[in-house]
């Protein structure tokens, strides 16, 4: 298989705000790029200024005429999460998209979030369930679209529901899947909520497919020294446009779930296997069907965040 230069024109965003997790680097600042090329008010919450600071900056070499907003944000903490919406809902501005893209990977150890939780669960998921709830009201007044991001790794795996914290044993892969299945099952849970409470939100859920990000390269604060095997290889990979995507083609499939006029239910690549190819609509994996798992996991994450929707 040979890269294709796919393309995703985006509709006309003039008057929308939208806020993406994760923008400060590779797939969530090319979704803010494109979002704020089309016209989108981008709020952009970053655990790290600098590098906050450093991806506004590349955007608006690309686009001189972007609106952006830097705002501060820690996903592993609650407390955090709940000032950002706290500073927002205090303007008042609705918002019209809220991308949950921002994640972490397979730290060798267990790691944890300054609430306690299992690092890749409080984070992937938790801090995002926090964070939708805490700007609920924004999103009902700007009858949002909200697109959470989970991962190729949820095609197989489950919720370890007898320790979703993984305190008594850690296997970080399987921590991993969790997270980006509880992803998912938030995107599903969200949709049907809203549409029984009469919120006005739509909820999308997308998977940007396998690229060379910065998720298993090193990350000295996670406890890794240094680049893992497998980056390596999807790194050359992608650089002989094989099987896998690149951080240009893994942002398309959370773009065209956030702004698609006629919206489907999951978008990720389309090439055999999910990790690279043109973005397209797909069918959920069973792990993501199962609505009473869904139902379980709102429920549990309601108890452990202490956040209530509406």
């Amino acid at each position: 298989m040979t890269r294709q230069p796919y393309e995703l024109p985006l509709p006309d965003l003039t008057g929308r705000r939208a806020v993406v997790t994760g923008a400060s680097d590779g797939i969530g600042q090319g979704i803010a790029t494109r979002l704020a090329g089309a016209g989108a008010e981008v709020v952009m919450p970053v655990r790290n200024p600098v590098k906050g600071e450093a991806a506004a900056a590349a955007i608006r070499s690309r686009h001189p005429a972007a609106r952006l907003r830097l705002e501060s944000v820690d996903l592993a903490s609650l407390a955090s999460v709940r000032a950002l919406g706290e500073r927002l809902c205090g303007e008042g501005a609705p918002i019209h998209l809220l991308i949950n893209n921002a994640g972490v990977m397979t730290p060798p150890r267990r790691e944890r979030t300054l609430d306690g939780f299992e690092l890749q669960f409080g984070t992937n998921h938790l801090g995002h369930f926090a964070l939708t709830g805490a700007l609920l009201p924004l999103l009902k007044a700007g009858r949002a679209r909200v697109t959470s991001q989970t991962s190729v790794a949820a095609r197989g795996g489950k919720i370890n529901w007898t320790d979703p914290n993984w305190e008594l044993t850690y296997d970080a892969m399987s921590a991993y899947r969790q997270s980006k299945i509880a992803c998912g099952l938030f995107g599903v849970e969200l949709a049907t909520r809203s549409t029984a409470a009469g919120w006005g939100l739509s909820s999308t859920i997308s998977h940007p497919g396998v690229a060379p990000t910065s998720l298993l390269a090193a990350r000295p604060e996670m406890g890794r020294t240094e680049d893992t095997t497998q980056v390596r290889l999807i790194r050359w990979l992608s650089a002989h446009g094989l099987l896998v995507g690149t951080v240009q083609t893994a942002q398309l499939p959370a773009l065209m779930a956030a702004t698609a006029s006629d919206p489907g239910e999951f978008y990720g690549p389309r090439w055999p296997g999910n990790a690279g190819g043109p973005p397209g609509a797909q069918k959920l994996w069973e792990p993501l069907r199962d609505r009473a798992a869904a139902d379980r996991l709102w429920d549990l994450s309601e108890r452990l965040t202490g956040v209530r929707f509406g």
